[in-house]
């Protein structure tokens, strides 16, 4: 039996190593799929509101988030039939660069990615005065500019009405 374990030992040792090494490159790929985060500042909310992609979806998170890709997967999936084409934007609001967009790994089928630059409490009163910094905190933009602000995933029916 020892004479079969060391004829198979080479084969699963570079088995194993094949594996380890592809899985490795996967992670070191995948950043590059995602883009490189545009700054989020004070101004940003009005312009994109003025003229950003609609109908539209706002996934406001953090690093640290938990329930932040559970909530951006749920508004891809209800949108993903949706034509035209949906935008699923996340907005990092503790972290840029590299470091988002390692986070954003876990937001499969986003069309932007921002990161906030500047003072957050202030960046954060644009978007809304009420918001109170929980997150994921959700803005829905329909195809009119109409909106709605959700924490955590909307219900089932303020998504029909925001792809209607």
């Amino acid at each position: 039996m020892n004479s079969i374990f060391k004829g198979l030992l080479p084969w699963l040792l570079g088995a194993v190593l094949g594996l380890g090494m592809a899985v490795a490159q996967a992670a070191v790929d995948r950043p590059s799929e995602i883009p490189v985060p545009q700054p989020w500042t004070e101004s940003t909310w009005g312009e994109q509101l003025k003229s950003g992609p609609r109908p539209a979806a706002y996934l406001f998170t953090t690093s640290y988030c938990s329930t932040c890709p559970d909530a951006f997967e749920t508004l891809a999936k209800f949108s993903e039939s949706h034509v035209p084409k949906v935008a699923l934007i996340p907005v990092m609001m503790d972290v840029g660069g590299a470091k988002a967009q390692r986070h954003a790994q876990f937001f499969t089928g986003l069309t932007a990615l921002y990161a906030f630059e500047g003072f957050e409490p202030t960046i954060r009163q644009t978007i809304d005065p009420k918001w109170p910094n929980v997150t994921p905190y959700i803005v829905l933009v329909d195809r009119h500019g109409k909106l709605q602000r959700a924490i955590g995933p909307p219900d089932a029916k303020a998504l029909r009405a925001w792809l209607r």
